[in-house]
């Protein structure tokens, strides 16, 4: 009897250790590099992949992330999909152990940084935006960015037949009978994007118009938006936000006291407007997502992590990109608020990232902290990244040190992912002091 009573107690000692370990335990992912699957809709060098993912099982590492190209798997034609260099992917990421997220990538590969790819949207996409640009976000020049369809059409079928949400709904659909076998022991979660770099945001910061750290341009002048915003407001946009690269000084809107500025009627009126835009179109391709895939597979949206100008009373950084975070709003708040209705996980960048003085009033801890705490509030998982690689080409202990305290500051987050898998992440001291990360976050 007393040898029972002694086992029983060591199971329940037992039981408890684990249960408190797996309180403490963040998962670690890696993204997988952006051409991972090619223009081609094959593995670049299979055998070369297999053994990475080998080695980063054997470092601890729970799974990979890898985007899904819409420019890939639908380029031969409307509802066309070839997902077969996806299904090799999953099935050698099985093969290995790993758990797999995918990224429902309805933007292109090319214009962000980082960017070390060249995959586009559809052929067919393109086609209709030839003779019909309005089907891409505009800048206040009236120039498209054929990075991601303007929500503007969210609702408009002007893509052969179909809206915008169906078109993104439909590929989702085609997702889950494809890889309904591999859910959700393999593949655990969805990211589903919902702007340019998969960022549910507008393309306010476009590399090849912007430099860090000009405030950006609002992106509604596509003849959809802008009937839109007339019809709900009798407004124009904004006349006197700058450019791209302005300085928030050099600009009447972003700056306080003046005229027709942001905290005018006519800018907080204008601001909700569009960031009530971008929420309304989260939300309905999220509870798209969320309907689609079985409840097991999480779904995750990932929001921008813009630190500069943060500092600065407008906040005009985060506004140009949608985010109405000034004038007494809590853009975060109400991001989460979304996330929560849609069952959705908050996915954050720049995790690794410190304040600094006298740099455009950058504060990446300070953002970090406001989301983390939008997500608590309201009650969602967070999950993080890194915004630049730790390792390039050395990883710098400092980097993972911040992640570790912004993973675990208030709570521990859901999960993190490392942007990027290279061969250099993998050799040498990268890949010791990488694995000593892994293992702090899983007893953190």
């Amino acid at each position: 009897q007393k040898e029972k009573k002694m086992k029983s107690t060591l199971l329940s000692l037992l039981f408890l250790s684990l249960f408190y370990a797996s309180l403490c335990y963040i998962p670690v992912y890696v993204m997988l590099e952006l051409d991972t699957v090619n223009n081609g809709n094959y593995i670049n060098n299979p055998s070369s992949l297999l053994s990475q993912l080998k080695t980063l099982k054997s470092g601890g590492v729970d799974g990979v992330m890898t985007d899904t190209w819409w420019g890939i798997v639908e380029n031969n034609g409307p509802r066309q999909y070839n997902w077969s260099a996806y299904i090799h992917l999953a099935e050698m990421v099985q093969s290995v152990g790993l758990k797999l997220q995918m990224v429902t990538s309805f933007h292109s590969c090319g214009g962000n940084v980082g960017d070390t790819c060249n995959i586009p949207l559809p052929q067919w996409v393109r086609t209709i935006g030839q003779s019909n640009s309005d089907i891409y976000y505009k800048d206040n020049n009236y120039s498209p960015d054929d990075e991601y369809l303007s929500l503007g059409i969210d609702n408009v079928a002007v893509l052969n037949g179909r809206t915008a949400i169906q078109v993104y709904g439909d590929f989702m659909n085609s997702m889950q009978s494809t890889f309904s076998r591999f859910m959700p022991n393999t593949i655990n979660q969805i990211q589903v994007g919902l702007g340019p770099a998969g960022e549910m945001r507008y393309p306010s910061y476009q590399t090849s118009k912007w430099n860090y750290c000009g405030v950006g341009a609002f992106q509604c002048y596509d003849k959809y938006m802008l009937q839109n915003l007339s019809s709900t407001l009798n407004y124009n946009p904004p006349g006197n936000a700058g450019s791209y690269n302005s300085n928030p000084t050099q600009t009447a809107f972003f700056e306080p006291n003046q005229q027709g500025n942001y905290a005018s009627d006519f800018g907080s009126k204008f601001l909700s407007w569009y960031q009530n835009l971008l929420l309304a179109h989260g939300e309905a391709i999220l509870r798209i997502a969320r309907n689609t895939f079985p409840s097991g597979v999480t779904i995750a949206a990932k929001v921008s992590g813009i630190h500069w100008w943060y500092q600065y009373a407008s906040h005009p950084a985060e506004l140009t990109a949608g985010y109405y975070n000034t004038n007494f709003n809590n853009a975060y708040y109400q991001i989460a608020a979304m996330f929560k209705k849609t069952g959705t996980i908050f996915d954050f960048t720049c995790l690794e990232m410190t304040d600094s003085q006298n740099n455009c009033g950058s504060a990446p801890e300070q953002l970090v902290q406001q989301t983390r705490a939008a997500a608590n509030q309201v009650g969602i998982g967070y999950g993080g990244e890194n915004a630049l690689e730790i390792c390039n080409p050395n990883c710098y202990q400092g980097g993972f040190n911040q992640v570790v305290k912004a993973s675990t500051q208030n709570g521990r987050i859901e999960q993190f992912t490392y942007l990027r898998l290279r061969n250099r992440l993998l050799s040498g001291s990268n890949w010791s002091m990488f694995q000593n990360f892994v293992n702090t976050m899983h007893s953190s």
